[in-house]
């Protein structure tokens, strides 16, 4: 394997990390406050994700530095291009993180509604736009010689990648659903299996609708990999719907969490060498190797992740063990 092939394998892997573990935070945002009947409710769900959830935002910051540092010109083509929607998920992303630390330093109730609709906002827009941004990557956008776009939002926001985004949303509403179920205790665990297995069922709908879609816009002959593990993908997201009605609620989330993982997979491999298709001609597309930096700096860029990212997982293992616990209304803090 050639450093080119390995640092997309591992931009794959950051983002398969992230939308695991980050997918659950979106979720348990944009539901909380549904199945949150009082401020109590609701703070014992914010407390599933409150030690966690800005560890879990390192994945898509390493993802996006990575990007940078391994592929330029591909950091350059999609950040220019994709950039009033990337703003939009950034100020989601904000509205959470402040939403988070600001929720609880007042006890007025509108205060807390403000912030309550904040963070339930900022979950559901870039849950949306990550759909909308993977599935425009598969679908491709229009480049030109130069690699530059040459489209604009309207562009991204086509029925193909609105539908991507919504999917998203779905199953990411499940993911969340899934995690306070196993996560808490009391009437948010008994709401959360109320609801989790319609979403379940829904997320089931939607993904299939979404890879028949796809499987029109490839020869599935030349993507008979990422066929297979989408479809791997939907039998894991169906499968942790039939855990969830036995009740093997630690097997439904890791079944769910392992369908978005191999879903993420299998949009990397249809994109595999390409990072960015051109809809306009298919040799403008970027590629791992004409998109890619000096083999010197991904030697060393090699080196330090060998380094460093072991005493990331190892601390981030940590932290998930420490808190490990169910959350209840006897063991919250403020949030």
């Amino acid at each position: 394997m050639n450093l080119n092939v390995l640092w997309f394998v591992l931009i794959g892997v950051l983002f398969v990390g992230y939308f695991f573990l980050e997918g659950f935070d979106y979720g348990v945002g944009m539901i909380y406050q549904f199945l949150g009947h009082s401020d109590t409710e609701r703070r014992v769900a914010l407390n599933a994700i409150g030690p966690t959830w800005g560890a879990n935002e390192v994945w898509l910051i390493t993802a996006g530095g990575a990007i940078f540092a391994a592929f330029p010109e591909w950091y350059a083509t999609l950040f220019s291009g994709f950039y009033l929607a990337l703003v939009l998920m950034l100020l989601g992303l904000i509205a959470r993180g402040v939403a988070l630390e600001y929720r609880s330093r007042h006890d007025n109730p509108g205060w807390r509604r403000m912030w309550d609709w904040a963070l339930t906002i900022g979950s559901f827009i870039p849950a949306l736009l990550w759909g909308v941004a993977v599935a425009n990557l598969v679908r491709g956008v229009p480049i030109n010689s130069q690699m530059n776009f040459t489209g604009n939002l309207l562009t991204l926001l086509n029925p193909y990648a609105l539908w991507s985004g919504l999917a998203m949303v779905v199953v990411f509403l499940a993911h969340g659903a899934y995690f306070l179920s196993m996560k808490t205790r009391g009437m948010i665990s008994y709401r959360a299996k109320q609801v989790v297995k319609p979403l379940g069922y829904g997320a089931v709908a939607m993904v299939l609708v979404l890879l028949l879609w796809t499987a029109t816009l490839k020869d599935l002959r030349l993507a008979a990999v990422p066929a297979l593990v989408g479809l791997a993908a939907l039998i894991l997201i169906a499968a942790a719907v039939v855990a969830m009605t036995k009740n093997r609620i630690r097997w439904a989330f890791f079944l769910h969490g392992a369908g978005i993982a191999l879903l993420t997979v299998s949009f990397f491999a249809a994109m595999f060498p390409r990072v960015m298709i051109s809809s306009l001609n298919p040799q403008w597309s970027l590629t791992i190797y004409n998109a890619a930096s000096n083999s010197y700096t991904l030697q060393v860029m090699t080196i330090v992740a060998l380094t460093m990212v072991p005493i990331v997982l190892a601390y981030q293992v940590w932290t998930y063990w420490i808190f490990r616990r169910r959350v209840g209304t006897k063991s919250f803090m403020e949030y």
